[in-house]
């Protein structure tokens, strides 16, 4: 009789040690975050983590390949794809609450910018309109009351795979800048609501990338042919851009734990999956964003769109299906927040609905708080992205493997030891070295000119 060489994930004893080596318990106590059974799908655990992956960082990424050429954006991508099979089971919960609030804050300030603008083009409405519901600030706090709270006191994120689906078909939506990029010409015709307006500073000094032609700004073609490589002082916001576009990592072990049967191959699976769909979605929006409007692209992509015409029904779209989508983020966002809380603050009690309400009621207030008074949206990208996403992707899970693996079974001086070493430098070279960017361009005033609200 043939034998067949033993596999750990084929032996349900061997499962049920990897899933108590996966979450450490202390004897006599329940293992956090499995106050439940795991009931979740397969599919809706690839939805939930993809749409904590996808969320406003796609709008940058057009801007963030312009200031870096198309090969060197293509290789920070694919390091960021990389580093996550590294890293998908080790968070610190203070780095998951700054990370997770940095993302969320940029999800509802997506919300306070376009929700006016979308409703003011359907609606018709003038810009100086002083209704209540065209108030950015009103909208995010509505939305927050109306949609994202009833979603975040959900008891399992489980029951947000629906919503997940959805919110990834919405923002499957925006891959309709490829068929823009063959309707806009390059250069292209700003427009231009008052024409009389445009010729009557047709005579006045303007900068070198614009001039007028029938009452349009244009944009000369010596903007119009794409970069490989392109360095600048710009390029420090590249790295927290597709950082915080690729960070999902808190969200890997409240999925793992909610997922049916779990295994750590099955979470390989569903995190492979999720992650090579968004890396594909990124590239192709990137790419056809910026070979759209090359150096003239926004830092918000959807912005530029509005440059051409504001009422553009296809654009629109696009817009309200991005609100849409990072709207229903924000919940899937939001849980692994109150659960870092929760370990950090009540580690040894049992699930509370008034708890577990609270929390998310202060996290959402907060939260509105910290858009309704955010300068822009880059700001919040650079900051965030450039100090807790480092921690995330490089730093504190090379720390945490030298820790955690005993010396006797790999000395500090083995490959996998001197392979983690080398990565945590590089996430504290990539956060000095951003940080010092970004410090340096606010200090010039340069900043300004990336494009604010």
């Amino acid at each position: 009789m043939s034998t067949r060489p033993s596999n750990r994930f084929d032996d349900p004893d061997s499962t049920l040690a990897e899933n108590i080596e996966f979450l450490p318990n202390s004897e006599g106590k329940k293992p956090r975050f499995t106050d439940f059974e795991g009931k979740t799908s397969f599919g809706m655990s690839v939805f939930n983590l993809g749409n904590a992956i996808m969320g406003s960082g796609i709008l940058g990424l057009a801007y963030a390949m312009a200031n870096t050429g198309i090969l060197l954006f293509l290789s920070y991508e694919q390091l960021g794809f990389r580093a996550f099979g590294i890293t998908g089971k080790m968070a610190a919960g203070i780095a998951i609450t700054l990370q997770n609030i940095g993302a969320m804050s940029s999800y509802l300030y997506i919300v306070k910018s376009e929700f006016p603008l979308v409703l003011r083009a359907f609606l018709k409405t003038d810009t100086s309109s002083g209704e209540w519901y065209l108030n950015g600030n009103y909208l995010v706090v509505l939305v927050s009351l109306s949609v994202i709270l009833p979603l975040a006191l959900m008891k399992q994120l489980g029951y947000l795979g629906y919503t997940s689906g959805f919110s990834l078909s919405c923002m499957v939506f925006f891959l309709s800048v490829i068929y823009k990029k063959f309707q806009i010409p390059c250069p292209f015709e700003e427009f231009s609501a008052n024409s009389t307006l445009a010729h009557a500073h047709s005579n006045v000094t303007v900068n070198h990338a614009h001039g007028y032609h029938n009452g349009h700004v244009t944009v000369d073609d010596s903007h119009c042919s794409p970069q490989m490589f392109t360095i600048n002082t710009h390029t420090a916001y590249t790295i927290p851009i597709l950082a915080f576009a690729f960070v999902c990592h808190p969200e890997v072990l409240p999925i793992y734990t909610e997922l049916r049967n779990p295994t750590q191959r099955k979470m390989q699976h569903v995190s492979n999956i999720s992650i090579l769909i968004m890396y594909i979605m990124y590239f192709l929006a990137a790419l056809f964003g910026y070979l759209t409007f090359y150096t003239n692209v926004e830092a918000e992509l959807l912005h530029t769109y509005s440059r051409i015409d504001p009422y553009d029904t296809l654009i629109l779209c696009v817009r309200l299906a991005v609100l849409t989508a990072v709207t229903l983020t924000v919940p899937i966002v939001l849980f692994p927040v109150r659960r870092a809380i929760q370990e950090m603050m009540f580690p040894n009690k049992t699930f509370n609905w008034i708890r577990h309400v609270a929390i998310a009621v202060i996290l959402l207030t907060f939260i509105n708080m910290l858009v309704i008074f955010a300068p822009n949206i880059l700001g919040i990208f650079g900051i965030i992205g450039a100090t807790s996403a480092p921690c995330l992707i490089f730093i504190f899970p090379a720390v945490f493997y030298i820790r955690i693996v005993p010396k006797d079974k790999e000395p500090m001086r083995s490959t996998p030891k001197i392979f983690a070493t080398c990565f945590a430098g590089l996430g504290m070279l990539f956060m000095v070295m951003s940080l010092s960017f970004i410090i340096i361009d606010w200090t010039t005033g340069s900043s300004s000119a990336l494009g604010g609200h």
